[in-house]
């Protein structure tokens, strides 16, 4: 075990590590949300527009927007093995941190050749940096730290306010200004996001190391082989990686095709102004800064009343209430066919049961990987949770792109049914699945114990 972790500066009851973390991960998100608030619209504004875009379908866009998206993620399972079998985590972070600012910074040019390259080097930087910047998280603490899930809804509120402030102003730049400033505006936020990694380097001593080095207290771990317990934590995890995939597949219409509804199908004028189609990309980001402490808070409670509060429970539960948001949309299509536009209130409440959903489901499952993975894998789980959130990003966009036929309130109907499905049977699993977590699903429990 880590004897730096004895002596960490505290900030508010947590290392002071965490804030490093928590700044690097915000200007992250930063980058890549703004980046992603606007890449669907650029790529369908008309070449002609007085901004113009790439000119593509609708279904063209959300075929590239959902393989993108998969590949960012995908992208975390070597990026993870990299980290684990290599390099360590605190290097992988910092060489996909400057592979992130060069890919950005690319997007800025406007070429052709410009957009492909500067998309492949975002997946290779996210692939290395999103997985193991989250698992240092988890290094920041000791086993049976009761602090360390309060640390990662800590860290997550870093990422949403990134994505807040992104989809104001790369948003706001993007659609006024020029599509490829924006483009420019995330580089420059990827840029300060690594000068604050580097900076607080001296807070993060032993923490996101090579494990197979000489002085690492872990080397052991590297070739012993797993135990039975941990082969069956890993199914679990593997399991509960499905019902990831359903829910960013759901999810992430939001960046898809409800980002494009907003745009072309929403009633957007406020008292003679117009809203930016990409300013509702930050309305989930919001909600969840508001909302994080008092979701967390109501499972703490529920715990302690002595009620199911484990990890697989808070994602079932979580997968359904997002489900939920999709009946107002199903209402806003309903609007759209009978006046010709929607009210912008039916995004709000969309996005407000989505967010509630995912307070529910992701700060848990990320915490619920660092406690049940296996040292040596620890970077590899992480990246094949964010794999399974690839994998829902490609669903996501095949959804949306089935909308073109089916149309949008059939697809956001179907959409509600299924989530809900897919949350009472992961329910109904729930005793089997706990079992083979060997006792550790009940140390789970919801950030803000």
């Amino acid at each position: 075990m880590n004897s730096n972790l004895d002596n960490q500066p505290q900030l508010f009851g947590h290392p002071m590590g965490l804030y490093v973390l928590f700044f690097t991960e915000m200007w992250e998100r930063f980058s890549y949300y703004g980046m992603r608030a606007i890449l669907v619209l650029y790529i369908t504004t008309k070449t002609m527009d007085a901004n113009p875009g790439l000119g593509w379908s609708t279904g063209e866009a959300l075929s590239l927007y959902g393989t993108y998206t998969m590949l960012v993620y995908v992208m975390s399972i070597p990026g993870g093995l990299i980290a684990d079998k290599l390099i360590g985590q605190k290097k992988s972070v910092l060489l996909g941190g400057f592979i992130l600012v060069l890919g950005h910074s690319i997007l800025a040019i406007t070429q052709d050749w410009a957009f492909y390259t500067g998309l492949g080097f975002i997946i290779l930087g996210v692939g290395l940096l999103k997985p193991n910047i989250s698992t240092m998280v988890g290094g920041l603490y000791k086993q049976g730290d009761e602090r360390r899930d309060k640390g990662f809804t800590i860290f997550y509120i870093g990422i949403n306010v990134g994505a807040f402030l992104s989809s104001l102003i790369v948003g706001y730049v993007g659609e006024k200004v020029g599509w490829h400033y924006g483009f420019g505006l995330a580089g420059i936020g990827m840029l300060i996001g690594m000068l604050v990694f580097m900076w607080g380097q001296k807070y993060l001593v032993g923490v996101g190391d090579y494990i197979g080095s000489d002085d690492n207290p872990d080397k052991e771990h590297m070739n012993r082989p797993l135990t039975k317990i941990e082969k069956d934590r890993m199914l679990v995890m593997f399991l509960s990686f499905l019902l990831i995939i359903v829910f960013w597949g759901a999810f992430e219409q939001a960046g898809g095709l409800m980002n494009i509804y907003a745009d072309q199908k929403t009633d957007r004028m406020l008292m003679g102004w117009e809203v930016p189609a990409s300013w509702f990309q930050s309305v989930n980001a919001f909600f969840i800064i508001t909302l994080g402490t008092a979701v967390a808070g109501f499972w703490y409670k529920y715990k302690l009343k002595g009620k199911e509060g484990s990890s697989l429970f808070k994602m079932a539960i979580g997968i359904i209430i997002m489900g939920i948001g999709f009946l107002f949309m199903r209402f806003a299509a309903e609007q759209y066919e009978a006046t010709g536009s929607s009210a912008m209130y039916w995004l709000v409440f969309a996005y407000l049961f989505h967010t509630i959903g995912e307070l529910c489901a992701s700060p848990v499952a990320l915490s619920f990987i660092t406690k049940l993975a296996p040292v040596k894998y620890a970077s590899f789980m992480m990246g094949a949770y964010f794999a399974a959130t690839g994998l829902g990003n490609k669903l996501a966009g095949l959804i949306g792109q089935s909308a073109e036929g089916a149309g949008e309130k059939a697809v956001f109907t179907g959409v509600f049914f299924f989530t809900i499905a897919v949350g009472i049977i992961v329910l109904l699993l729930l005793k089997p699945l706990k079992r083979l977590t060997h006792g550790a699903e009940d140390l789970v429990v919801e950030a803000g114990h």
